[in-house]
């Protein structure tokens, strides 16, 4: 999760910083030292909506400075650089957003809570009070709207789901283990758990067509403005992150039954308390019932794309 996370800023400065000197030199610098960049969008007073931030950047001259209540800054403490969202200003709307990118030693960070959580311990989610300054140079050049709608709403869903897919398809491989290591005890005979894996593996199929599909209509759309900002293609990177972030769990579910009690025991080959605790975690991050409200108003103006080509 850290690893994705990382990429979906990458991929935010690689297309949406392209003409900035400095971006661009700070892209090779994160090749060529390997730096670990994290995000603060998540803000005290609206939570996770990505798309509104209440603190906002003061430019004085060619400084920006900023600071932001951030609920939750995963791999903070870790991270070489964060790109933080806020207001261009302090007149502007909650919704005129921009990022900024600050690097370690220009800001400091006062933890405010600790992530002491089920699953997803190791994402390391802090919060902190988030205070810098730099050269604005740093700001990006793109306005956030243009970022998140065309680049980190289908990269944040695909790499999650690619993630998400990962924990179930491992939980379906202890499963087959389990049930492959029941026949070899009882030559001859079907094990019980065989029926029930069947219907996991058939499941874990459709969460693998829902994230290849989503990533040959990412590929197709890219470069494509009119196409990244179309409702239909919001609908269907939504529709990815919630179907997998359900599907998940009950493949897990599916594979506790089949392992039984050494799915639900600590330290044996078919454990699965970990796929389970981490997996509850995918219809939480970005909640799936702000995404399916997202979803709703755009379905009351936009027609289902009900098409079997791409």
């Amino acid at each position: 999760m850290t690893f994705a996370m990382h990429q979906i800023q990458i991929a935010s400065l690689a297309d949406y910083a392209v003409g900035s000197a400095w971006h661009e030199a700070f892209l090779k610098q994160i090749c060529d030292e390997q730096l670990l960049i994290a995000s603060a969008t998540s803000e005290a007073g609206i939570g996770g909506n990505l798309r509104n931030s209440i603190c906002a950047v003061d430019l004085d001259g060619e400084t920006a400075r900023l600071e932001k209540n951030a609920t939750v800054i995963s791999y903070g403490a870790m991270a070489d650089a964060i790109i933080v969202t806020s207001r261009r200003n302090a007149e502007a709307p909650h919704s005129d957003q921009i990022a900024t990118l600050f690097l370690k030693d220009q800001y400091t960070l006062e933890r405010t809570s600790v992530w002491d959580t089920l699953g997803m311990r190791g994402t390391c989610s802090d919060g902190y009070v988030f205070k810098a300054e730099a050269p604005a140079e740093q700001i990006l050049p793109k306005p956030f709207a243009e970022i998140a709608a065309q680049s980190m709403l289908a990269v944040s869903h695909l790499l999650w789901g690619a993630l998400w897919y990962g924990i179930a398809a491992d939980a379906v491989a202890r499963s087959q283990a389990f049930v492959k290591a029941a026949a070899r005890k009882s030559p001859g005979q079907t094990p019980p758990g065989a029926l029930r894996l069947a219907e996991a593996s058939n499941l874990l199929q459709q969460v693998k067509a829902n994230v290849v599909a989503g990533l040959k209509q990412f590929e197709e759309a890219k470069g494509n403005a009119d196409a990244l900002n179309a409702m239909s293609f919001s609908v269907a990177m939504n529709n990815i992150k919630v179907g997998t972030s359900q599907m998940i769990l009950t493949i897990i579910n599916h594979c506790m039954l089949i392992c039984g009690i050494a799915a639900y025991k600590n330290g044996t080959p078919f454990s699965l308390g970990r796929h389970l605790r981490d997996a509850h975690s995918a219809q939480l991050m970005i909640s799936n019932d702000r995404i399916l409200g997202n979803t709703s108003t755009m379905l009351l103006i936009n027609k289902q794309d009900t098409s079997l080509l791409g």
